[in-house]
């Protein structure tokens, strides 16, 4: 007997869907966007070159802890013996932060597994097991991974302040380039989606039963649920900072252009 649209308690209705507006849109649209940023991320991270041009280091390659460039390891080098590309050492966090947030997985859900591909739209699959077997059962260890990715902010915002440093030919001091301004939007960008997570919610105020109790812990719940109103935006939009970051880095290590510097 199967579990699918066309159970025993799911309505007899043979039409695909009766939604009459352009409902496949926003699948296809999620589609082509998150497929070409996966297709880049993927050969960024396998072509293990012009991930550095002082001061700025690739988001993708943060922190390098392989057999990196000279300077563009500020934690040392404790995979120098890596043969593979150093940024595979540290994008499987991230990126498993990405893949199990509740928003991506309604994001992919609908637009590669078209499970559905929209509300009120049948689902091409006769059965339905949820994230109960493999490989979505893994998905239930995203707050883990939150942990993992609050760690990686951390390291990229050392990263941006090492970005308002001096490039390769100038003194000491502070400095500020075109990329220092990305690198910064990128950080906040990263920030606002890594806290505007339904895991931190949890972790800021779940597990108490009086709010009246823990002042400080409510204001954090409080402030964290309106970021996470937004957290739909903030997957988004840190998604295509974090890629025009490493783009604008490969461009100036490759000598596409000079990095503008204001002073």
């Amino acid at each position: 007997m199967t579990t699918g649209v066309h159970g025993p308690t799911r309505a007899r209705i043979e039409a695909k869907t009766l939604r009459t507006d352009r409902w496949w849109l926003y699948p296809l649209t999620t589609f082509v966007v998150f497929f070409a940023f996966v297709v880049y991320a993927t050969i960024r991270a396998f072509q293990g070159s012009d991930y550095y041009s002082k001061p700025y280091l690739s988001p993708f390659y943060s922190p390098c802890l392989g057999d990196c460039v000279k300077g563009s390891s500020d934690f040392g080098q404790p995979f120098g013996w890596w043969p593979l590309s150093a940024a595979l050492i540290v994008l499987i966090f991230p990126l498993g932060f990405r893949l199990s947030c509740y928003y991506y997985r309604k994001a992919y859900f609908r637009s590669f597994w078209l499970s559905p591909p929209a509300c009120a739209v049948a689902e091409p699959h006769k059965s339905y097991s949820g994230e109960t077997a493999l490989p979505l059962i893994l998905n239930n260890i995203h707050r883990y991974f939150w942990y993992a990715a609050v760690l990686v902010a951390i390291v990229l915002s050392y990263d941006t302040v090492l970005a308002f440093g001096p490039a390769e030919g100038e003194s000491s001091g502070v400095h500020m380039g075109l990329g220092s301004l990305i690198f910064l939007v990128n950080i906040v960008l990263i920030w606002l989606y890594t806290l505007s997570c339904h895991s931190c919610r949890h972790i800021v105020g779940g597990k108490l039963r009086h709010f009246s109790k823990h002042p400080v812990r409510y204001q954090m719940w409080n402030w964290v649920s309106k970021l996470n109103g937004r957290h739909a935006l903030y997957a988004w939009l840190s998604l295509f900072s974090v890629a025009i970051a490493d783009l604008y880095v490969l461009l100036v290590s490759a000598g596409a252009f000079n990095d503008p510097r204001f002073f």
